[in-house]
């Protein structure tokens, strides 16, 4: 007998905006839904109307499955002049940053881990965020759930990241000229 969807481990899964982060995160949310986890798969609604747009709104990359859905959260930047043009990677970044928190934590407290939630939606099990995402990381604590900060890089591009800051009192970054 299959367990309930109440009965569910119920994973979290919350990319950084760019395709090479949000399809390892799919992956890995597609590798958990086969072994029986309920699925939240957040994305920016920037992304999200790019994914409408490319796959139409009844396909299952956007509606989802009963126990796989997707929710999103704003990403706090203007509307681009071309919505099908890559965002101001910087922009993003800062944007991220600074507005996201509060509305993730919406979506955790009101939508995903209370009672006005759906009867069938079982309660948050883990957050498996993207590294940068650290609003994501943030919310886990209030919330008090696992956590997983997920590096889709390079191993060779996190190692620079972790070095970045000694890189920077060496005088090596930013480069000169």
């Amino acid at each position: 007998m299959a367990p309930s969807l109440t009965t569910k481990p119920h994973a979290i899964l919350v990319p950084w905006p760019a395709q090479g982060h949000v399809n390892p995160d799919k992956r890995l949310a597609d590798l958990l839904h086969s072994r029986g986890f309920y699925i939240t798969f957040v994305h920016t609604m920037f992304n999200y109307n790019r994914l409408i747009r490319s796959n139409g709104p009844d396909s299952v990359k956007v509606k989802g499955l009963p126990d796989f859905r997707f929710e999103t959260v704003p990403d706090g930047t203007p509307p681009p002049s071309n919505p099908d043009a890559t965002q101001d990677v910087p922009l993003v970044c800062d944007s991220l940053r600074k507005n996201c928190l509060a509305p993730f934590k919406e979506l955790l407290d009101v939508r995903l881990n209370n009672n006005a939630s759906p009867p069938d939606l079982p309660h948050v099990s883990c957050i498996i965020a993207d590294g940068v995402m650290n609003f994501a990381i943030r919310a886990t604590e209030a919330l008090g759930v696992p956590r997983v900060a997920l590096f889709t890089s390079s191993a060779f591009s996190f190692i620079g990241y972790l070095h970045y800051p000694e890189l920077i009192k060496r005088g090596i970054f930013p480069f000169k000229s």
